[in-house]
Parts: structure tokens; C-alpha cells; sequence
């Protein structure tokens, strides 16, 4: 991804606030359609993801990208700062799409600075009127909490997209974000990412994007895995599912509904590559706790 595809994106505040948590801070299966950013300034806990381990702990950052499925767990107490972020762009592409990692980095001054001062310019954006997903992850809970931001003072709206930018930005060194790093994607690659991003529910196969691309197919498919570390057929399913997650936790659409809008030929195969790439079914998917 390069510097004017990020330009494109739309970082919106959602939600913000300072909570301590205590042990009944403990769910499973925790994934949103945002971004979760955390600084920690006392205790400890746990994030459990791809079998990994994470420690949360005392002046530390850490970023959730969008769509990584968590577990979380507090063996006696922890304090933290939270920001949920909404990323929007115009083709569907994420500026973490190839890094659905959880990231820690040694805090800096100037980080908690940075929370403490989005929580003054944003007071009552807080999720303590329910911790339950499908109250505040619907699409109007996410919406309201978007149009929030226009009730904002010009000054206070410009102030909290220039701190979102900077925390954000923390994480897109060369350590935690190789992949961009001294590679130039061409721009057929770039042209046939957001062809796929934008064309999800049609028939999308490697033969067309590759005939699209004034490519050979064998060609173009190691080409575009050499710069999105997914082979063409991969990228496409990843793109539909995680377009499918975002459908069933803020709309109230059908399972088949979702299967057809996001491109799969029957709801059996969606349900297929829908468990393959997430470890969970469509349906037990929308059925988890969550928490903030």
C-alpha cells in the first residue's frame, strides 16, 4: 500500500474513554468492524489471538486492527485509555488488511498526551451505557456515533483527526510494517486490488483480472501474491468474508442475503470458506460476547 492509496482513507473517531477493569473483564471472540487502540497505565491482561500471546501492560501501546478475532482476559486488574476508530474508503481497502496482528509498542509522553487530550475534546463518547456488540456495533449505533463528530466544534474535529492520524501513524514504522516497505506495487496490481474491493458480489476469477491486467494468468498470480502475500483466488475470499463479517454485526441481513451480496455462489460454500478462513461459522459468528 502506498502513500496515495492511504490518502484516500477516512479515519472517524467512534468512541473514547479511560475505564479500570477488573477480572470479570473476560470474553471470547472478541472482533469489530473498527479499529481498537489501547494505552495501559497500570495492571495487566491478556490477548489471546492466532495462537498468540500478548501481554497488556503498563505504558504500552497497542493497536487491533479492524477484523482480528481476540480473546481478552484480566487476572485482577487493569487501567487503560481505549479510541475505537472507523476507517472508510472508497474501494474497501485497509491500511491493515495484510497486518491483522495485534501490535504492541513502548509508549511514549506524548502518546498519553494524546488520549488524554481526544477524551477533553470528546466527552460523553464513552460505551458505558452498554458493553454488549450488538447494542453499540449495529450499523445506527455506529452511525450515531460517527455524527457525533459533526456536533463537534470546527477547532475540537480537526484537533481529533490530527491526534487519530499521529496515533495511528505510531504503527506504520518499517518494524511493525515491513510489508510496505521499499516495494513499489505496480499499478495494475493496485488497479486490480480495487477492482476486487469494489466488485465483491460479482464473479470474480483469476482469468478476467489477469485478461484485465494485459496479463499472462501464471504471471500476474505471482506478481500480485508477491505484493499482497495472498494468491488472487485468497485475496478475493479474505476481501468477501470480512465484507461478510462487517454485514453480520451491524445489519440485520439473512446469512443468504450476505452470501449472494458478498459474491458466493450458495450459502454452503460461504459457510465453508467463511469458517475455514475465520475458525467459526456464519451463524456462531454473530452469536459471541464481545466487549469493549
Amino acid at each position: 500500500m502506498n502513500n496515495n492509496v492511504i490518502s484516500k482513507s477516512t479515519f472517524s473517531l467512534l468512541n473514547v474513554d479511560y475505564v479500570k477493569l477488573n477480572k470479570s473483564w473476560n470474553y471470547r471472540n472478541i472482533i469489530s468492524p473498527f479499529y481498537r487502540l489501547y494505552y495501559i497505565d497500570g495492571g495487566f491482561g491478556h490477548l489471546f489471538y492466532a495462537n498468540k500471546t500478548v501481554i497488556l501492560e503498563k505504558d504500552f501501546l497497542y493497536l487491533i486492527p479492524c477484523f482480528t478475532l481476540c480473546n481478552y482476559q484480566c487476572p485482577e486488574f487493569l487501567s487503560q485509555y481505549y479510541i475505537h476508530i472507523l476507517e472508510e474508503t472508497p474501494d474497501g481497502t485497509s491500511l491493515f488488511s495484510s497486518h491483522q496482528n495485534v501490535i504492541k509498542i513502548p509508549a511514549e509522553l506524548s502518546d498519553l498526551e494524546h488520549f488524554k487530550r481526544i477524551l477533553v475534546l470528546n466527552p460523553g463518547r464513552d460505551l458505558k451505557r452498554s458493553s454488549n456488540p450488538k447494542d453499540y456495533q449495529k450499523q445506527p449505533v455506529i452511525r450515531n456515533s460517527q455524527a457525533m463528530n459533526n456536533d463537534l466544534p470546527i477547532s475540537a474535529f480537526m484537533e481529533t483527526k490530527g491526534i487519530t492520524l499521529q496515533l495511528l501513524s505510531r504503527f506504520l514504522t518499517p518494524e511493525n510494517y515491513s510489508f510496505s516497505v521499499g516495494k513499489i506495487i505496480p499499478s495494475k496490481i493496485i488497479e486490480s486490488i480495487n477492482y476486487i474491493n469494489t466488485n465483491l458480489s460479482e464473479n470474480l476469477t483469476v482469468n478476467d483480472l489477469a485478461e484485465r491486467a494485459g496479463q499472462n494468468k501464471d504471471y500476474f498470480s505471482r506478481i500480485f501474491q508477491e505484493h499482497t502475500a495472498s494468491r488472487p483466488l485468497s485475496y478475493i475470499q479474505q476481501k468477501r468474508v470480512e465484507k461478510a463479517q462487517f454485514l453480520i454485526i451491524t445489519t440485520d441481513l439473512s446469512l443468504s442475503q450476505i452470501a449472494s451480496d458478498t459474491g458466493f455462489e450458495s450459502l454452503s460454500y460461504f459457510s465453508r470458506i467463511f469458517k475455514n478462513i475465520t475458525g467459526q461459522t456464519p451463524g456462531s459468528y454473530g452469536k459471541n460476547d464481545h466487549t469493549i
